[in-house]
Order: C-alpha cells, then sequence, then structure tokens
C-alpha cells in the first residue's frame, strides 16, 4: 500500500501538492470543476493539520514554455471560490519569486504554482527541475491519479526529495484498483468495451486470468466474432488482431473463464446519428450493415453475469452511446453496474463518461479520476507516481 497524508507530520510545514486541475476552461472560466471538487477533502486535511499549501499542476499541453491559455489563473481564482479561501498566485513554478512568495505563506494559505509543463524539464523528470519545485516545500503530497502513469517531474521526481505520501483521492484509486488485480473477491466480473482490441490487449491479458465472466462489447468485440467465424458486415474490424483474439479466447476456454460476445445487435446502414436503428436477431451481420449497439438478448445474458457478482470492473462502451439511437446498451450495462450488490469499480474515460451522462455514478463504489492512468493500472503496469509513494 501507499503512504497516505495521515502518515505525514505537517504542522507549521510548507507543504507541496501536485493536483490535477488539467480542467476544461473557456473564456478565462473553469467550465467542469469535478477534478478541483474531486481534490478538495486532502486539501482541507491539511489546512486542518496547520500547513500552508503550494499547489502544483499541468494544463493543457504547451511544449515546454509559457503561453496564456494554459495558465492556472482561471483555476486558483475557482479553487477560491470553492475552498472558501483566498488562492495566490504565482508566475512561475520555480524561482526566487516563488521562493519568496513560500517564505510568506502563513499556516492555512494557499498557492498556486503557473503551468509546471511552461517548464521543459517537467516532462523530462529533469532532476534540476525536481530539485527546484521541492526546494520551498518541506512535504509533498501527491494526489493527481488522473497523471500517475507518468514519470514527470511534479508526479515523480520530487517524491524521492521529500517526506512523500498519497493525497486522499490516490488511496482511494489504489484500495478499490489493487484488490482486482490481486485478489478480487469472486464472482469476478469485467466488462471491456470501446473500439479498438489493440488498446485494450493488455487490460484483458491482464484480467482474464482473474476474472470469472468477461464480457467483450463495443466495436472491438466484432474482431473477436470475426475470429469465431462469423460475419460482421461492415463492423470496425482489426485484422491484425485477429490472432491475439484467437488466442485470448483460446486461453479463456482453458482457464474456464465465461466469456460474453454479442449474441445480437443494433446496427446502421453507415456510421451516423441519424442513420436509423435495425435490430439483428443473430450473431450474424448481413454485408451491408454495421454493428451499432449490442442487441436485446446480449443485454439480458450480461444482466445474468452481474446479478451475481461480488467484484466488477467496467472499462469502456458496449456501443456508440454518445448517438442517442445506439445508447441502450451502454445504458442498460451501467444500471445493472450500478445496481450491482458487490464492488463495482468504473474506470476509463469513456465509461466514466457514460456513467456520468446517465447520472449513475453515486450509485457505482468507485468511479475513477484518471483515464490513461486506470487503464494501465488494470494492465498491471507499475504508475511511477504511485511506485515513488509506496511504503
Amino acid at each position: 500500500m501507499v503512504r497516505t497524508i495521515r502518515d505525514l507530520d505537517m504542522k507549521n510545514k510548507r507543504v507541496l501538492v501536485r493536483v490535477d486541475y488539467n480542467v476544461p476552461i473557456k473564456d478565462g472560466v473553469v467550465t467542469d470543476a469535478t477534478r478541483i471538487e474531486a481534490s478538495l477533502p486532502t486539501l482541507k486535511y491539511i489546512i486542518d493539520q496547520g500547513a500552508s499549501l503550494v499547489l502544483a499542476s499541468h494544463l493543457g499541453r504547451p511544449k515546454g514554455k509559457p503561453e496564456a491559455k494554459y495558465s492556472l489563473a482561471p483555476v486558483a481564482q475557482k479553487l477560491s471560490e470553492m475552498i472558501g479561501r483566498p488562492v495566490a498566485m504565482a508566475d512561475d513554478c520555480i524561482g526566487k519569486a516563488v521562493a519568496s512568495l513560500v517564505d510568506k505563506l502563513s499556516p492555512g494559505q494557499i498557492l498556486m504554482l503557473e503551468n509546471v509543463r511552461f517548464h521543459a524539464g517537467e516532462e523530462a523528470n529533469d532532476a534540476g527541475f525536481a530539485k527546484n519545485l521541492a526546494s520551498v516545500a518541506d512535504v509533498y503530497v501527491n494526489d493527481a491519479f488522473g497523471t500517475a502513469h507518468r514519470a514527470h517531474a511534479s508526479t515523480e521526481g520530487v517524491a524521492h526529495l521529500l517526506p512523500s505520501a498519497a493525497g486522499f483521492l490516490i488511496e482511494k484509486e489504489v484500495a478499490f484498483f489493487q484488490p482486482l488485480l490481486e485478489n478480487p473477491k469472486k464472482p469476478f466480473v469485467a466488462i471491456i468495451g470501446g473500439a479498438k482490441v489493440s488498446t485494450k490487449i493488455g487490460v484483458l491479458e491482464s484480467l482474464l486470468p482473474k476474472c470469472t465472466t468477461l464480457v467483450i462489447g463495443g466495436g472491438m468485440a466484432y474482431t473477436f466474432l470475426k475470429a469465431r467465424g462469423h460475419q460482421i458486415g461492415k463492423s470496425l474490424v482489426e485484422d491484425d488482431f485477429i490472432d491475439t483474439a484467437e488466442q485470448l479466447l483460446s486461453q479463456a476456454a482453458s482457464s474456464g473463464v465465461d466469456v460474453i460476445l454479442p449474441l445480437d445487435h443494433v446496427v446502421a446502414s453507415e456510421f451516423s446519428e441519424n442513420a436509423d436503428a435495425e435490430q439483428i436477431d443473430s450473431v450474424d451481420i448481413p454485408n451491408d450493415r454495421i454493428a451499432m449497439d449490442i442487441g436485446p438478448k446480449t443485454i439480458s445474458a450480461i444482466r445474468d453475469a452481474v446479478a451475481t457478482a461480488q467484484s466488477l470492473v467496467w472499462n469502456g462502451p458496449m456501443g456508440v452511446f454518445e448517438f442517442e439511437r445506439f445508447a441502450k446498451g451502454t445504458l442498460e450495462v451501467g444500471k445493472f453496474v450500478a445496481d450491482c450488490a458487490g464492488t463495482t469499480v468504473v474506470g476509463g474515460g469513456d465509461s466514466v463518461a457514460a456513467v456520468n451522462t446517465f447520472g449513475l455514478a453515486d450509485r457505482i463504489d468507485h468511479v475513477s479520476t484518471g483515464g490513461g492512468a486506470s487503464l494501465e493500472f488494470l494492465e498491471g503496469k507499475v504508475l511511477p507516481g504511485i511506485a515513488a509513494l509506496q511504503k
């Protein structure tokens, strides 16, 4: 497990906190403050311990030099409103002027550093840049799960230079993901969807030996159906990965893992939001049709599997849920996950977007804050930002 902020003495200390404030901004105003909201319990806890806060984050993809549109100033303003106290804004994240501002902080005061990616040393995990970042603080806390899979100066380098620990957000992510990979309660159902097999091979290989039932949906399912010899019409397929799909299906069969692939489909004549939705009552799809969603028989099979699950992870939608006519499969699966009595975890950008869109997030045990990070965690990879905080 990771060290957490409960393991640190922070009284009268200056605490450098890596947050994930890579939020959408339009006309100088934050349009979605979900990530800021998620950081508040950690920030308030640190303030309650009698510490001052120095916040570091990236925003967007500046190329290692300052760009006004990627300034964190609007984020500082939004955080001030949400936390109910002033948040001072620095012009940079390192240097004498920053050190001077930090020196003047009293317990309970907050300083937001400017975008760490305004320096090339951040993404290069440059030792000198990390040392400069660390030099103003006594203690380091990482609560930016969304960037924990990157070995950058502010997420990994600094952790080795100061007494360091995870904030509540990272602690929660680890607490939910680690048992799924190490010792999940059975039956364990993994629902993996999304467009391409190629982006999910690592997750499938990692979860297959551990799960009881593997549900494969979304565009990636059609590479598996083709591998089984079915007609898939004009549906998405990755011919280069048919052998991989065959190997995974063979591995599942020899391990006694039940694999649920689409049994029926909702199809269209073209990939369009306005295309007419047609139901195909068999596994095979006519040559002039493209699969857009799973059908009722598939939905029913998934419902039965989810109903008995003790552990469940969902990564990736079942169809083109962004198009209303083809959203039913993803919506129904979302409802089953929300009703599941076992421990439920949703990770990955599109499935998180789906449960938020359908208003189901508060009925799921854990909805991950990190897209790429949650995917790599499920692949069983070492996340540098978390490895640096291990006890």
